[in-house]
Formats: C-alpha cells, structure tokens, sequence
C-alpha cells in the first residue's frame, strides 16, 4: 500500500481496509507516512461500519486523525490518548446513556496533549462539537469529508445515497499546524464490528493568505481553539448542537463571590457618602 503504514489487526484486500474484523478486542490502524505541509486541505473518506450486532450491541467506532504522532496503539478507538492534532471520532456504542444522545455520533476533538479523552464519558468533556449521524449497517456507501481553512473546521456527510453533503460540524477559531499526519484506526471491546476505510482523498484548498499569514512558521502553531467558554460548560441537545448548561458548584460558588464583593463595595462606598454628607451638616450648624 503506497505512502501508508498499518499496525495491529488491520487488513488489506483490494476493495477495502478493514482495520477491525467483527471481533472482540481488536485495534487496528493505517497511518499514511508522508507529512501533510498544505494549509487548507480537504480530506473525503468513503468507509463502512457494519456487523452482526443488533441494537447497542455493537462497537466501537472509527476515529480520523491528523496528528504530530503516528502508528501508536492505545486506547482511543486503537491510537494513542493526550495526542497532538486533530481527531474526529465516529462513536457508535453510547458508554455514557445519562447523556442525551443519539448514536451513532460523529464528535470532533483538538488537543495539545494536555487533555484526555473520557470513553466512559464518549468524550464529552474535550468534545468541540458533534451531530448524529446514522452511517452503521448501511446498504449504499457512506462517505464523510473534513475541510480545513482558515481556521475554519467543518464535517460534512453523504450518509442517504443522495449524491449530497450534509452539514454536521462546523467550527472557527480551529488552529492547527502543518507537518501532521493523516490516519484512521478503529478499536473494539466486549462489542464488536467491522470498520472498513474503503479510500481516504486528500484535496488541496486554492486559498489566499495575508501576508502575515504567509510569514507565520505554520510547522510550530500549537493545536488550539478561540472558544469564548470551555465545552465542559455545554450539555448535550438531542438535535447535536450545544445549550448554555446549568449551574455547576463551581460556578454557583464564583457567582455568589461576585455578589458578595459587590455587596461589600456598596457598604464602602455608602458609609463613605454618609461620613461626607455628616461633615457637611456640621459645618452648616
């Protein structure tokens, strides 16, 4: 297979790769071995997530990567956890039923190496955005594309055999560097499935750039996001988008430190305003 490394339970045919087998715990990958120096790219995967599972008892997923790192197992959909980059995970087993959502679920992720994907959690608390997406035992092809520029990230889907995308994810503020890599792993637990890649294409974006922008070294941005607030302050929507979430301890404690300094400033101010107009009517006497 040009240009592409493989690890673990991966299998090559001619019409497909199939990175898990329909087989409890298995973790396999491809990884393509030439790093990607474009700065706006498009990348359009055809797979297939299929098996003998009914209902729930089917998983784990597939997961999308362009990442500083390459060809390491571990136990984010079979690659490494606190990676380097971009991810897109295809979850089709809800760990976490309290939460409202609908599977499977198509979540985007970006990290710096400092945060840790939660299964337990379907990764919730370092997801940025995500959609449902009905993509497992399909009888037509399933297809997905990722576009990245400008620090715009957006998901799409072709899931109904319509010839069409369909808008999933849709993110700006998204930073990320060049010199990464692209691939695809897949993982599976006490359930199971096959996850097949049956093409990765990668396009490049025709996009123009200030010059400030040419002269950034785009091989040494860290992995970020302009968010106004954290994710973790997000709760679950059954349509797949984001609502303000309730009030956590936390935030209870800080709003009742602002109102309670505010309090305080008013006594201040008050008595202050009193003593003077105190001073003032003695001088009248």
């Amino acid at each position: 297979m040009p240009l592409w490394d493989f690890q673990g339970s991966t299998i090559l045919t001619s019409q497909y790769v199939r990175l898990t087998p329909d087989e409890r715990s298995k973790e396999g990958s491809i990884w393509n071995h030439q790093p990607c120096f474009l700065k706006d790219w498009e990348m359009h995967v055809h797979f297939k997530v299929h098996g003998a599972g009914k209902k729930n008892l089917h998983g784990d997923g597939i997961a999308l990567w362009y990442t500083r790192d390459r060809l390491m197992p571990g136990p984010v959909f079979g690659s490494k956890d606190n990676f380097h980059g971009l991810a897109i995970f295809l979850d089709t087993y809800p760990n976490d039923e309290t939460m409202e959502r609908v599977f499977p679920y198509i979540s985007v992720m970006v990290n710096n190496g400092s945060l840790s994907y939660d299964h337990s959690k379907d990764g919730r608390w370092t997801e940025l955005a995500g959609c449902t997406a009905d993509f497992r035992n399909r009888d037509h092809d399933t297809f997905l594309a990722v576009r990245y520029s400008r620090g715009r990230l957006t998901v799409m889907t072709d899931l109904e055999d319509k010839n069409e995308w369909k808008n999933c994810i849709d993110i700006t503020g998204v930073r990320l560097p060049t010199g990464y890599y692209f691939g695809a792993s897949a993982g599976t637990g006490d359930l199971s499935d096959n996850h097949d890649i049956i093409s990765m294409k990668l396009f490049q974006l025709m996009v123009e750039h200030t010059p400030d922008e040419e002269n950034i070294d785009w091989t040494k941005i860290e992995p970020s996001v302009n968010f106004l607030k954290s994710p973790k302050d997000n709760v679950d929507d059954p349509t797949g988008n984001f609502r303000s979430g309730p009030l956590t301890g936390w935030r209870v404690f800080l709003l009742l430190l602002c109102a309670l300094l505010g309090i305080i400033v008013c006594a201040v101010v008050g008595a202050v305003v009193f003593q003077k107009r105190q001073e003032r009517n003695k001088r009248f006497y």
